[in-house]
Parts: C-alpha cells; sequence; structure tokens
C-alpha cells in the first residue's frame, strides 16, 4: 500500500499587500482571495531604518486566512523592486516607506480649491526620480477655474512639460480626460497621490465606479480639503485595455504634507532635475552646486528661459534644506 503524505493544514501562498493598519495587513493572495493578516516577529528586524516593515505594494509568503476567527500570518518580506518614501512624522531621520514595487506615481494637483504649491511638486517629483519611478502630472478640477487661474495652470504645464514630464488634464467630477488616465493604468501598479481635496478618490471612482470610495467637498473656510484617505491603500481596478491581461492596480495614497529628502546627498539634489541633469556638463567644475559659481549652465538656462525659474527656486529650497512641513511657495 502506498502512503501519501496528506496536505498541509497552512499551504503557504504568495501575495500582495493591499492595506496597512498598525499591526494588521490585507494581502491579495495570487489565487485573488484576500487575507487579514499579521506580521511575525522577525519581519520587525529588516525595518532598515524605516518605521514600517511592510508597506502596500509589498510582496509576501504567507500562511493564509482559513476562516473568520483567525487571521493569516506574513512570513517573509521579498525583495523590493523600487519604492517611495516620506519622512517619518515623528522619527526626523528614519523613513516611511508609502508604498513599494511600482510601475509609475501620479502626482494630482490643482490649481485652486486646494492650490498645490510648486515646492510640493518637485519634492515629489525628486523622490520619484530619486527611486527610478516614472511621474506622471495630472492636473485635476480643470473646469473649476476663473480666468487668472486658468492662465496659472497653462504656466503649470508649460513649466512641467518643459522639464521633460507628461502632463494630463483631467475633470474628474465630469469625466474629462478620464480614458487618457486610464489608458496609462492598465496592467500596472500606480500611485496616486497629491493634497487632500484635489480628486484623488474621485478620480479612482470615475476609473471603477465599483469601488465607490468616500469623498468630501473641500472647506470653504480653510479652502483645505478633509482627510478621506488615512493610510495608504491599493485597490484592483476593474479595467480592461487592448490585449493587457495583467492586473491593474492604484494606490491612494493619504494627503501627505510632503516628501522628505531622507536618503540623497546635497550633491545629488540637482541629479532629480532632469532639465538640469542634462545639462550640468556644461558646467566650468564638475562639482558645481548650481549656486554661485562661475560658467554655471544651469543658471545661463534660467536666464534664458530654458529651465523654469520655479524650478530652479525649488531646487536651491532643497539644497537649502527649506523644511517642506513650513508655510508652502506657491509659484
Amino acid at each position: 500500500m502506498i502512503l501519501r503524505r496528506s496536505a498541509p493544514l497552512h499551504p503557504m501562498l504568495q501575495g500582495l499587500v493591499m492595506r496597512s493598519t498598525g499591526s494588521r495587513y490585507l494581502v491579495r493572495g495570487d489565487d485573488g482571495k484576500l487575507h487579514e493578516c499579521v506580521a511575525k516577529g522577525n519581519l520587525r528586524i529588516k525595518g532598515w531604518g524605516s518605521t514600517n516593515p511592510l508597506a502596500v505594494g509589498d510582496r509576501v509568503d504567507l500562511l493564509p486566512q482559513l476562516n473568520a476567527e483567525e487571521v493569516g500570518s506574513i512570513l517573509e518580506l521579498h525583495d523590493r523592486k523600487n519604492y517611495i518614501v516620506r519622512r517619518s512624522v515623528n522619527l526626523s531621520h528614519h523613513k516611511h516607506v508609502i508604498a513599494a514595487n511600482l510601475d509609475q506615481a501620479m502626482i494630482m494637483v490643482t490649481l485652486a480649491r486646494p492650490r498645490t504649491s510648486y515646492g510640493f511638486i518637485d519634492r515629489f517629483l525628486v523622490t520619484a526620480e530619486a527611486y527610478q519611478i516614472p511621474a506622471i502630472v495630472v492636473v485635476n478640477k480643470i473646469d473649476d477655474l476663473d480666468e487668472d487661474e486658468q492662465d496659472r495652470m497653462i504656466d503649470l504645464v508649460d513649466t512641467y512639460q518643459q522639464a521633460g514630464y507628461r502632463v494630463l488634464m483631467t475633470a474628474a467630477l465630469t469625466g474629462k480626460g478620464i480614458k487618457e488616465v486610464k489608458d496609462l493604468l492598465v496592467g500596472k501598479v500606480t500611485l496616486l497621490a497629491g493634497h487632500s481635496g484635489v480628486g484623488k478618490s474621485t478620480l479612482i471612482n470615475a476609473i471603477d465606479p465599483a469601488l465607490d470610495l468616500w469623498t468630501y467637498e473641500v472647506s470653504a473656510s480653510s479652502d483645505k480639503g478633509q482627510h478621506t484617505t488615512t493610510n495608504a491603500e491599493m485597490y484592483e481596478l476593474r479595467i480592461q485595455g487592448g490585449t493587457v491581461t495583467s492586473p491593474t492596480f492604484i494606490i491612494d495614497t493619504p494627503g501627505i504634507k510632503g516628501f522628505g529628502l531622507v536618503d540623497m546627498r546635497t550633491e545629488h539634489i540637482g541629479d532629480q532635475f532632469p532639465e538640469m541633469f542634462e545639462r550640468k556638463g556644461g558646467c566650468r567644475f564638475n562639482d558645481c552646486l548650481h549656486k554661485d559659481e562661475p560658467g554655471c549652465a544651469i543658471r545661463t538656462a534660467v536666464e534664458s528661459g530654458e529651465i523654469a525659474e520655479s524650478r530652479y527656486r525649488s531646487y536651491l529650497d532643497m539644497l537649502n534644506g527649506v523644511d517642506e512641513e513650513g508655510p508652502y511657495r506657491l509659484d
């Protein structure tokens, strides 16, 4: 008689972290099922200067949740292909991993109600460049602008297109520009960032109405958005495009105020501005910081209008350690 080993009660799975709330994680197994999990203690050792051992987008090995009365266990964290961080709120020398294993990042901005600063946009883009994550700028609420705001929108679009970024314009409430955004999302993992109130949840609802995420109006008294998203969370979108069969995921993030340049040396900041990086070879000195050195190709490009003055001022703010948690420069 041949004895057959019975299948284990807890078969190992691989999965994707969809949500992190305190010590609990929602993990999508590769079988498509969702599992509430806790992390085994040894994972906390792997924080490597981060305040969170696991982040949305992480690939993990897990023992699945078999019933509602018990939770699954995350046993192992896979290597990350990339990640994006902000400075820890409570520990200034630590980083908080917002999300991992991204194909691209979108920053959603608005010209008014609320107004997004150039400084915030540039910090996000520099952070994405530093972690080698392709970034796209999405200008939302373009149907709700007066004449002066429309002029400022044109300036903003020109600034970031000139810097080499793709810029999309949307009105998420009415559906304008949604198809172009949707086409860029299909089959990818995308981080969506921006201040509270710019319309991130509205955009996601427009792309996949079945999700029905909560949204709130911008406060009329403060001109700021209310925080409807408290933790980064990944959603699987039910959209199809061409012959793409890979699942599509979008990560909605809290309306975080800023991104700390926690892993970056001063002399490397300029390299994260594509329009500066491509011109730095023209500087007289190899170690030029583009401040007041003679023969600086970057300052010459700013003076000639080839590099936007707002981008250069953002660079100087970062170089001088201006705290992004302070008042934002708006232009």
